[in-house]
C-alpha cells in the first residue's frame, strides 16, 4: 500500500481514478520519480530511480522496465494508438538492453531518459484528444 502521507509531504498527491487528469498527474508523478527525483551536485542534471536502479544488475534493470511499462499500461487504457504504444514499449525495451551492459549502462541510463520520452507521447495524446487536462506551466 502507498503511504501517500510521505508523497503530500513532498508537496505531490496520488492521484487516484480513471479520468484522463488522474492519469495525466500519475505518469507525470512516475516519470519525475523515474527521471528526475534528485540533482547531481555539478552537473545541474537530475537523476532518478531509472538510474539508481540500474546499479543493481540485471534485478534493477528489470524493476526499472516494469515500472517504463505501467506508464505505456497507463497510455493504452487512454485509447493510444497501437503505433504510439509500440514506440513507446521500444523506448523502454531499448533503455533496459542497452542499460543491462555493464558500467557503459549506468552512463546510458544516465543519459537516455526512456520514460521522458514516453510522457512526451503521452503528453501530445492528452493535448489532442483531451485538452482539458493541459497544464500551463510557468
Amino acid at each position: 500500500m502507498v503511504d501517500t502521507g510521505n508523497l503530500s509531504r513532498m508537496g505531490m498527491e496520488l492521484p487516484l481514478g480513471t479520468d484522463a487528469m488522474a492519469v495525466r498527474r500519475r505518469i507525470e508523478l512516475l516519470e519525475q520519480l523515474l527521471e528526475g527525483l534528485i540533482e547531481v551536485p555539478g552537473l545541474k542534471r537530475k537523476v532518478g530511480l531509472d538510474a539508481m536502479l540500474g546499479v543493481i544488475p540485471v534485478a534493477g534493470d528489470l524493476i526499472a522496465a516494469a515500472l517504463g511499462l505501467y506508464m505505456v499500461w497507463e497510455a493504452r487504457n487512454l485509447g493510444m494508438s497501437r503505433w504510439q504504444l509500440a514506440r513507446m514499449v521500444g523506448n523502454v525495451g531499448f533503455d533496459t538492453l542497452v542499460g543491462a551492459v555493464p558500467v557503459a549502462g549506468d552512463l546510458f541510463d544516465f543519459l537516455y531518459r526512456s520514460n521522458s520520452r514516453n510522457l512526451r507521447i503521452i503528453r501530445r495524446h492528452l493535448d489532442k484528444h483531451h485538452p482539458h487536462t493541459r497544464v500551463i506551466e510557468g
